[in-house]
């Protein structure tokens, strides 16, 4: 063989021989790519909300590195972190396409919505313990444990997430606050204060010290929590009668900050929540600017001595109070032991922040563990105003409108009930329970499967948004649904319920919609156990007829395409047979019900010739229907001695003769039914009759079967295992065959199953192992096992998949969460996954029940509230990726938003301070004048602020509209040397003067001014002088040399300051460097 290569190799204009094609069914490496096509629900690790007001996205991050985003029209997509780690910081940069996260171990990323994948990412040495982003910009804010709050920004252009050189001193924050030495807290709040232009930032420490720093003067406006300042203000409590007590006994040392928001429109007043259960409204307007002390109110909503800590607060301003009141969400705050309660609380200081009382309280009882808040405005087409999203555990997400609240605060009983609008499930998993799902595959070019397509399109404008059909919408409507000219229907998603129920959605696309939803009972027709939980479902494609099985062992049979009529629903029992009148709609048509046996139903298998359903039962008998004239054609006895329940179903029909023309409308095919049980017994059946043709014995004691497959064609141009390979044989009992149609010859039986089994492979999967036999042999009285792969793990499901319009593998899903992918014919292991890498699954009891694919590697699972697609071969695209993915970042309205804001001064404006014309484009800003004013802000002037340490900044050039004075060099005074004498108020008054002067001198010292042209005239009378001739001549030569003198002096100072200023700036660059590197501690 080495010398052959080399020959080859050596003949260089030799054609090279085409290589070998792969043997049938060859899977390789290269063949596999798996990845998630879509994702739906909500995780039920999720811990946190952000959301983006303009774009109407929610983004909801978890406690396994996945962050989910949902928007509207089922609009769902799922990013993923290569470290499956917490995040405990989650914000939009709003209106820019980009969401920032921070994880666990301080790795800031940010998400590009668009490429829906990580654009830029930064690892921070300290832990990071504060976070924030300014509004509309993609300038950051991070507070870490040693007190250090730095500014970090994402340049868009450049896909680049860079620390600025600014930061904010501790030494500057502690000589503001009166202390020794420099804060060393952690800082666990950042604010930017409204109406500042992002210049200003409170910063909270964790033992208490609040500090408003303004960025553009490098330095502490106001300074709150200060244990050494006296304290002014009162306590008021949560009652409607408010009662006030003095706060100069208030202790500040030790109280510790848990959560903090701005309860003003302007930023003049701080709620911050404190970990012994206290709220503190501080006072923070210009007009406590100037004195040194501590003025707040103190609110307490129980007056127990153990409280929760304050874990989350949020605001929302009233507008008819003019800024003096709102509402605030609190969690915590209450007696330790108490019910899991959000508490809104309406309050009002319109005589003054120590006049704050509260009007109202209302407690929301929350249907799980709190996990997360955000209440923000919201302005679509469907809802308009202020929202409350409330995330609690496990995966539950519900919203309420501000009518709502308001009805509930309206409402004398504190624990008045409120429906909140439930997060609208595109794929129902938990209510109902789902208990069965099939993924049925469609030809594109078949009739039946156009009209399909057109029905389809058409129940689709009448389905409504939300999936459980009720008359509350829900709010979130961002993103962009993707619209492809050439739709197809391709794939259905099929599902079956605990309530007999079945949803039925188009999954052409990632983006699923709901297009029908059968009811398990039909009006004025009374079948008992109908309702019974589904338990088996099956779809053919080329009639569009699907089937229902149930716990109660009805079996049901609907045709998909159908018009509206008065048809008839045939009800067949093991008695007779009933014909109801039944009203139909368009769409779905009930055509049958099958109710003779009291067993579950656990499979159903259409045959190929698509007159006929195979049905197995739990008590281990198999059934077959005709579905043209409803009727049952035969019913098997248990297959098994121990009862053990039919586990799969397989079908093979008589090769179909070229002359088309032979075969009579009424004949029968020559079918063959394979029934496997759960024990592993395995018997072969004649389709028409039921007679028992063959039975294989179990191939080990106590196996678990869980599927069987044949693959056809198997023998053409493939080298089978059975040459390397011993065979092992189990003999048929022919003895235990039973015939209720009578006796065949045993020749004719012979020959008519070696014709339909010829070229087959016979596949049975099990807990344990993977077993393949032939069918050839099957009238010689064996059946031979060709290969047994044990398997490493307890296998629950198995799949195949197809490659070229030829099956080529089997997918297998173990118990542990793993997942291989076996090629044929040898089962050899080409590709290993799991759902824990691919999802952040764990693997669950009964998952497998869910668990459905196609022959093209697409694969749906269930996981509690979450639905999942994956596709595991490379070169699959089935679902036309990324064009038919929805753009969850909405350019045109983002364009349209920043020309909105731009134009925002200019227009005329309501009388709540917005313009006219954002009435029909972005109404829920009317409804928080703080998210307003932020919008409308400009804050272009953040770089120059930013670009440099503090106290460092460019000095600024005078603009071009300043006033340029006139100098003249005789006007000119040179500074000599003088002895320094004590000042007087006269010398004072001199040097002020002086000072002046040399202010006008660089006054309008710019590139742009030009020198005056001055007239003869103008000339004349400014040199006359009066005198003889001779007289004049020496006065301008005196008046020439001194100049020259002036000149000269002036030269050589002006190098002097020059060489001066060259050392100064080198020693300032030189030291600031230094100051870089050092910490705070070393300073």
């Amino acid at each position: 063989m080495f010398a052959k290569k080399l020959l080859q190799k050596a003949s260089g204009g030799a054609q090279k021989p085409a290589p070998a094609p792969s043997p049938r069914g060859c899977l390789v490496a290269e063949d596999l790519d798996p990845h998630i096509v879509s994702h739906y629900g909500i995780p039920s690790t999720a811990s946190l909300l952000a959301f983006d007001p303009i774009q109407c996205l929610l983004a909801v991050g978890t406690l396994d590195g996945r962050i989910k985003v949902i928007g509207g029209d089922n609009i769902e997509a799922i990013l993923a972190s290569p470290k499956q780690l917490p995040f405990k910081n989650l914000e939009f940069i709003e209106n820019q396409g980009f969401l920032v996260s921070i994880s666990n171990d301080n790795e800031i990323e940010v998400w590009d919505l668009d490429l829906r994948k990580t654009a830029s990412s930064l690892l921070w040495e300290s832990n990071i313990t504060a976070f924030s982003i300014l509004h509309g910009t993609g300038y950051m804010y991070v507070g870490d444990e040693y007190g250090m709050v730095s500014v970090v920004k994402y340049n868009a252009d450049e896909g680049k997430l860079v620390q600025l050189p600014y930061y904010v001193p501790t030494d500057a924050l502690a000589e503001a606050a009166g202390l020794s030495s420099p804060i060393d807290y952690p800082v666990v709040g950042l604010l930017s204060q409204p109406s500042s232009r992002g210049t200003r930032l409170l910063i909270a420490f964790s033992n208490g010290l609040l500090f408003l720093w303004d960025a553009s003067e490098d330095r502490v406006v106001l300074v709150r929590g200060n244990k050494d300042l006296p304290m002014e203000g009162k306590t008021a409590n949560d009652s409607l009668e408010a009662s006030h007590d003095e706060l100069s006994d208030l202790e500040l040392d030790g109280k510790e900050i848990s959560s903090l928001c701005w309860a003003s429109a302007d930023g003049s007043v701080l709620a911050v929540g404190y970990v012994d259960g206290d709220i503190l409204f501080w006072d923070f307007s210009e007009g406590q600017k100037g004195k040194a002390s501590n003025h707040a109110v103190k609110l307490q909503l129980s007056s127990a001595e153990k409280r929760l800590p304050v874990i989350v607060m949020h605001w929302c301003l009233d507008v008819t109070r003019k800024n003096c009141g709102g509402k605030l969400f609190i969690y915590g705050g209450d007696i330790i032991g108490s019910d899991e309660v959000l508490t809104m609380l309406a309050l009002d200081w319109s005589s003054g922040l120590g006049g704050l009382k509260c009007v109202g309280r209302v407690d929301l009882t929350l249907s799980g563990s709190f996990a997360d808040m955000v209440l923000s405005p919201i302005a679509s087409s469907r809802q308009s105003g202020v929202f409350l999203f409330l995330l609690t555990n496990p995966g539950q997400l519900q919203a309420y409108d501000d009518t709502s609240l308001a009805s509930l605060m309206s409402q004398k009983e504190n624990n008045s009930s409120a429906s909140p609008l439930p997060y609208p499930m595109v794929v129902p998993t938990m209510d109902p329970r789902m208990t069965v799902a099939v993924f049925a595959a469609l030809d594109v070019n078949d009739k039946l499967s156009l009209a399909l397509s057109e029905i389809v399109v058409a129940a689709k404008s009448r389905t409504p948004r939300t999936p459980s059909g009720e008359s509350a919408q829900w709010p979130l409507t961002g993103g962009v649904p993707s619209h492809l000219d050439d739709y197809k229907l391709e794939r259905l998603y099929i599902a079956g319920y605990q309530d007999g129920s079945v949803r039925i959605w188009d999954a052409t696309y990632p983006c699923l919609s709901l297009i029908y939803y059968l009811k398990p009972n039909a009006n004025g027709i009374d079948i008992t156990g109908v309702d019974a939980s589904v338990t088996s479902i099956s779809f053919c494609s080329k009639t569009s007829c699907l089937a229902v099985g149930s716990k109660s062992g009805v079996v049901r049979l609907f045709k998909l395409i159908g018009h509206k009529s008065g048809g008839a629903l045939e009800v067949v029992t093991n008695t007779d047979k009933k014909a109801h009148h039944l009203h139909q709609e368009d769409g779905p048509q009930w055509l049958a019900a099958y109710s003779f046996l009291s067993s579950p139903v656990c499979t159903l298998r259409f045959v190929q010739s698509t007159r006929r359903l195979a049905v197995g039962f739990k008590c281990g008998r198999v059934a077959m229907l005709d579905i043209g004239a409803p009727s049952v054609i035969f019913v098997t006895n248990s297959l098994s001695d121990t009862g053990s329940p039919i586990e799969s179903l397989c079908v093979k029909s008589s090769p179909v003769p070229t002359d088309q023309n032979s075969i009579s409308s009424e004949a029968l095919d020559d079918l063959i039914l394979c029934a496997m049980t759960k024990d592993g017994q395995t018997i072969l059946f004649d389709g028409n009759s039921g007679k028992m043709l063959a039975s294989c014995l179990k191939p080990l004691k106590n196996p678990t079967a869980i599927r069987m497959h044949i693959i056809e064609n198997c023998y053409e141009n493939s080298e089978m295992p059975s040459e390397k390979h011993e065979k092992k044989s189990h003999m048929i009992n022919a003895s235990e065959s039973h015939s209720p149609a009578g006796e065949h010859n045993a020749v004719t039986e012979t020959k008519f199953v070696d014709q339909i089994f010829e070229n087959s492979l016979f596949l049975m999967c099990s807990e344990d192992a993977l077993r393949l036999y032939s069918l050839k042999s099957l009238s010689q009285g064996s059946l031979e096992s060709i290969m047994e792969v044990n398997i490493p793990r307890p296998c629950c499901w198995m799949g195949t998949l197809k490659k070229d319009g030829r099956e080529c593998a089997v997918l297998l899903l173990y118990k542990t969460g793993h997942i291989d992918i076996r090629s044929f014919p040898n089962l050899e292991v080409v590709g290993e996954s799991s759902l824990l890498s691919l999802l952040s699954w764990n693997f669950k009891p009964n998952m497998e029940k869910t668990v459905c694919s196609d022959d093209f590697g697409h694969v749906l699972l269930v996981n509690g509230c979450e639905v999942a697609i994956l596709s595991f071969l490379a070169h699959a695209n089935g679902f036309r990726l990324p064009e038919s993915l929805p753009m969850l970042h909405d350019k045109v309205l983002a364009a349209a938003a920043d020309a909105t804001f731009s134009h925002f001064p200019v227009h005329k404006k309501n009388n709540d301070g917005t313009p006219k014309f954002l009435s029909g484009i972005i109404k829920g800003f009317r409804s928080s004048n703080e998210q307003k004013v932020e919008q409308v802000q400009d804050f272009s002037h953040l770089g120059n602020i930013f670009s440099s340490p503090p106290y460092l900044k460019p000095s600024a050039i005078g603009g071009d509209d300043e006033k340029i004075i006139e100098l003249n060099i005789d006007d000119i005074e040179i500074d000599e040397p003088t002895n320094i004498l004590p000042s007087t108020g006269k010398d004072k008054k001199e040097k002020k003067d002086k000072r002046t002067d040399k202010e006008r001198l660089f006054d309008g010292a710019s590139s742009d001014a030009q020198p005056k042209t001055r007239t003869v005239d103008e000339i004349k009378a400014k040199y006359r002088k009066a005198g003889e001739t001779s007289a004049i001549a020496s006065q301008a030569k005196d008046k020439l040399l001194e100049r020259g003198e002036k000149l000269e002096r002036i030269s050589q100072r002006t190098a002097e300051l020059q060489d001066g200023a060259e050392n100064f700036a080198s020693m300032a660059h030189e030291l600031a460097k230094q100051m870089e590197k050092r910490k705070w501690w070393n300073i």
